[in-house]
């Protein structure tokens, strides 16, 4: 089942950034080709990248392959990388669990404004950035899980 929802995100992540290519595409050629620059491709290209970028962050990117600084993680033992890792997706988790009530609400408060061009709600422009906060917490929870339990605690260094 895991498989299947990464699966799923990594379809609708590669399909919104099929979709920003081909805006940005259609952008260029309306400006360069037709000198007719189209209004709604520059704000359906920020909302897509917006969308694509937390997205990525939230479902699609695994953990090991964000950016860490491993130097300190590589010279410690087991036990304090066990701490280095429960400490450290505590202080993450718990930031976002706590960002999450006020992010919603401004999230929710936003539905009240449109963007100028193509009218769309910024609640669902902003929306990923809930579904990442709500991501972390889940990952977190489950780094913890796995560090109390030993495990992802070898040199995270992989060729």
């Amino acid at each position: 089942m895991l498989r299947r929802l990464q699966q799923a995100a990594n379809l609708l992540g590669g399909g919104l950034f099929l979709i920003l290519f081909v805006v940005f595409i259609v952008q260029i050629i309306a400006r360069f080709f037709f000198n007719k620059p189209l209004p709604w491709t520059d704000e359906a290209a920020v909302i897509l990248y917006v969308w694509v970028i937390l997205w990525a962050a939230a479902a699609v990117v695994p953990e090991r392959e964000h950016v860490v600084f491993d130097l300190v993680w590589n010279s410690v033992n087991m036990r304090a990388r066990q701490a280095m890792r429960i400490i450290g997706n505590l202080l993450v988790g718990g930031l976002a669990l706590v960002g999450i009530p006020a992010s919603w609400d401004y999230v929710h408060f936003m539905a009240r404004e449109g963007s100028p061009v193509l009218g769309v709600s910024f609640m669902w422009i902003f929306m990923p950035f809930v579904l990442l906060l709500i991501a972390l917490v889940i990952r977190c929870a489950w780094a913890i899980w796995n560090a109390v339990r030993g495990i992802g605690l070898e040199a995270e260094l992989r060729l």
